[in-house]
């Protein structure tokens, strides 16, 4: 899959990751360019670090002071590049049925879009589109709360949210926004094999211009709250879009 490189980042900007899943995953991913690590002995063993990555070992201490306060950094911190920038197109032409393409409009939360990333790792996701300038920059609380899926799950930052709706369209893909005022359920909105999935920030919702670029709209048959949380929503919503049965021949 192509990527269009990024400028490289600031030393001050770079994001760094802590925690074994996060880091293990960095290392093992060819387009991930780490910088440098911090790890205690015993920790740096148990990792495959490429010998050309300059690592320096510190006490448990020292690296709670590289990372926010009370992080769990399990031994070890890794200062990463971003990863360089996803084609939409490209992502489009790897579609396959009953992979659901998750698209979030303005999910600003770096927790929830994590958790999103991971959800869509298991639930066998194409990947993720959102808004670049109203979605959260790679950091270590986001690649924590992916727990790895930031470097498997592709990631697609776009300029213009309903311009990429009307790209996924073309692609062959069902877009469903998922709004709990909408008139049908999900399982009743399913039914071609290729969906894209479209949640808005939570309280908030879908903008409106977004809500015009969906195909249907629908609710998650929830009983006993008012909604969910956006992430818990997405990963409800993927096992439903992964796992729904494909209408018989005749049938709508």
């Amino acid at each position: 899959m192509r990527r269009k490189a990024r400028q490289a980042t600031k030393a001050e900007n770079r994001p760094r990751f802590w925690g074994r899943h996060a880091v293990a995953a960095a290392l093992a991913n060819p387009d991930r360019n780490i910088v440098r690590i911090w790890a205690t002995r015993e920790a740096a063993a148990d990792y495959d670090i490429d010998p050309a990555v300059p690592v320096t070992y510190a006490d448990v201490a020292d690296l709670g002071r590289l990372v926010p306060r009370d992080a769990p950094h399990q031994g070890i911190v890794a200062e990463v590049e971003r990863l360089d920038d996803l084609l939409l197109a490209d992502l489009l032409d790897r579609a396959e049925d009953r992979r659901p393409l998750l698209v979030l409009d303005q999910v600003t939360d770096p927790h929830n879009v994590g958790a999103i990333l991971r959800s869509a790792a298991a639930f066998g996701g194409l990947g993720i589109v959102t808004q670049d300038r109203h979605a959260p920059p790679e950091s270590g609380a986001l690649a924590k709360a992916a727990s790895g899926a930031l470097e498997t799950t592709p990631w697609v930052r776009v300029v213009n949210l309903a311009r990429a709706l009307d790209d996924i369209a073309e692609a062959g893909f069902w877009r469903i926004g998922l709004s709990g005022g909408a008139g049908m359920t999900l399982a009743e909105a399913l039914g071609p094999p290729r969906v894209a999935l479209v949640l808005g920030a939570e309280g908030e919702g879908m903008r409106h211009n977004t809500e015009t670029h969906c195909d249907a709209l629908a609710r998650l048959p929830i009983t006993g709250v008012e909604s969910l949380n956006v992430s818990n929503a997405a990963a409800v919503a993927l096992y439903a879009a992964s796992t729904a049965i494909p209408p018989r021949n005749g049938e709508d």
